[in-house]
């Protein structure tokens, strides 16, 4: 039986798109595999690792009919990326093996049986679905996904808190010394509802998710969330644990205001950086009237200065930032000019953009 007959592309690009979760090394063999399962004339692949499981269908073309087989995922993808784009490949079964010819070229390959690959259990309880362009949600993701926590022995912290309540979706990532969060309007009134995403699944959606206007439709339940968009169904176990109040981190009532460029400041931070120690990415930045000024230094005396203008006439205020905390949210960032709350030399900035509320970065200063 021929299972799938098209352009190298056309193939390749169905399997890219579940592949991104698949492990090289897995305790369970088969979770190196894809799941293959012909249903009359289109192909749906399947890949899992227990805790996400990523399925799309492509019309593959191939003889019709029911078959479903597990093969390599990466030694596939390897095997198709050698070949031509617009050559038309094969998969055919015999066997226990599948063979692959492009052209000239001939693979054989072995396979393990379908029955033995270990689906997710979807959960019965999802919660009522809603559904936001994708690039809504990827630029969501973007603004605060650098603030996830990594391997933090707070398990909560390593993911994306997203709660869809009334008619507003809020994602928010915090590692403990920063928090970001954004968000964006929902065109259907929603029940609260509060998941977090873990990082692997958040990584993987920022892959997968288009720049466009076509729809993703998400749903909760108690353990799973789901996502389906471009003729693909994610599934993702959820973080279990309770998340910290986030609403107590964001300043209320910072009075010193410092509005300007962003291009400008992330440049000059930039530079900053580099004379700043591998351990300590300390910056020193004092606002004063007319003036904002930055400066480093490290282990062998070395030190950088920069200098930026601003409208400000609040009292001078000297405060210390991890200079990566600061990049990281201004090269995620998009807008022209960004606003910096300050109350003083030992609280939190509130950093956000002018005239857009949907977005807010806290920042934790440090001791320089």
């Amino acid at each position: 039986m021929i299972v799938l007959k098209a352009a190298q592309q056309q193939v390749l690009g169905a399997l890219q798109a579940v592949s991104g979760i698949v492990e090289r090394r897995h305790t369970l063999p088969i979770l190196a595999n894809v799941l293959l399962r012909k249903n009359g004339a289109s192909t749906e692949l399947t890949t899992s690792d227990l805790e996400i499981q990523v399925r799309t269908t492509a019309e593959l073309g191939g003889d019709e009919g029911s078959f479903s087989t597990t093969v390599g995922a990466r030694k596939l993808i390897d095997i198709l990326r050698s070949m031509p784009a617009d050559q038309i490949v094969s998969l055919t079964v015999n066997g226990s093996k599948l063979t692959l010819q492009g052209g000239k070229s001939r693979f054989t390959l072995q396979t393990l049986p379908a029955e033995d690959f270990p689906l997710v259990n979807e959960a019965v309880d999802f919660g009522p679905a809603f559904s936001v362009p994708q690039k809504v949600l990827k630029a969501l993701i973007d603004q605060v996904h650098f603030a996830m926590a990594v391997h933090d022995i707070r398990y909560y912290l390593n993911g994306i808190l997203f709660v869809a309540e009334g008619k507003s979706l809020t994602l928010v990532a915090t590692d403990g010394s920063r928090l970001a969060l954004a968000q964006a309007e929902l065109e259907t009134d929603m029940p609260k509802q509060e998941v977090i995403l873990p990082r692997k699944t958040v990584l993987e959606l920022m892959r997968l998710l288009g720049t466009g206007e076509d729809p993703i439709e998400l749903q909760f339940a108690g353990n799973q969330a789901k996502f389906s968009f471009s003729g693909m169904e994610f599934v993702t176990k959820l973080v279990e644990g309770k998340y910290p109040d986030y609403n107590r981190v964001i300043p209320k009532n910072h009075k010193n205001m410092v509005i300007l460029g962003r291009t400008p400041l992330l440049a000059s931070l930039q530079r900053a950086a580099i004379l700043t120690s591998e351990k300590f990415k300390g910056v020193r930045m004092n606002v004063e009237p007319g003036a904002l000024r930055i400066a480093s230094s490290n282990a062998e005396q070395e030190e950088a200065k920069e200098e930026l203008e601003i409208d400000y006439g609040g009292p001078a205020i000297e405060i210390g930032f991890n200079v990566t905390y600061l990049m990281d949210a201004l090269a995620n960032m998009d807008s022209e000019m960004v606003q910096i709350a300050l109350h003083d030399g030992s609280s939190a900035a509130l950093i956000t953009v002018p005239e857009q509320d949907g977005f807010k970065y806290v920042v934790m200063p440090m001791r320089i």
